[in-house]
């Protein structure tokens, strides 16, 4: 499973790291983050039109900001959010169009304690927003509709300090991401995208 592939190395980096103390967070505590990350999508997307098409979606990149309220030394809420990312969209490997995306997420963290390095994993709740559809080559001049998306979303990833409440993240999330799609009104199908978010930020704590 991706989601298990994704988290089986931090928990081997979270061993390593229980050894030695850390400063934690305090309950009340705010950490902020800018970054910026790719959106990778399966490379399988399904197919379309009773699989006679078959979908393939492009990666994107955008800058990212996160806000984490710590609940505990060990606990936060994170809410993830960027500008938005833009995705080319083929049909049986011609250029079909485009869309642009949001992927606002929610997530529970538990941030584990290290001297200089820091692991966390968390589980959350991905709300995904399409706009901006843009049809060409085998659907030109028809109207493309992607309908939003809710779904899981697993992260995980690293703090490495870089002086005094401050840290170099390195983390990676799996989204659960499917959208159905219809031309000129017509459902067409559902696209799998479910993609491999990751990427790096600067952290820093209130």
């Amino acid at each position: 499973m991706r989601i298990q592939s994704l988290l089986t190395p931090l928990a081997c980096a979270a061993a390593l790291a229980l050894a030695a103390p850390a400063q934690a967070q305090e309950a009340g505590d705010w950490t902020f983050s800018v970054g910026a990350h790719a959106v990778d999508p399966t490379s399988d997307n399904g197919t379309l039109a009773g699989g006679a098409l078959s979908t393939d979606v492009d990666s994107a990149w955008s800058p990212t900001i996160t806000a984490e309220y710590w609940l505990r030394p060990n606990w936060g809420i994170e809410i993830l959010a960027a500008l938005p990312f833009e995705h080319d969209i083929a049909l049986n490997g011609a250029h079909a169009g485009s869309t642009r995306q949001l992927p606002p997420t929610v997530s529970l963290q538990y941030h584990f304690r290290g001297r200089r390095v820091t692991p966390f994993v968390g589980l959350g709740l991905n709300y995904t927003t399409f706009f901006e559809e843009e049809t060409r080559g085998p659907l030109a001049g028809t109207e493309l509709e992607l309908d939003d998306s809710w779904g899981l979303a697993a992260h995980g990833g690293l703090d490495i300090a870089i002086g005094d409440s401050k840290w170099l993240r390195l983390d990676a999330r799996w989204i659960d991401i499917d959208t159905d799609a219809s031309v000129n009104g017509a459902d067409v199908g559902t696209v799998e995208i479910d993609p491999r978010v990751y990427g790096a930020a600067f952290v820093w704590a209130f």
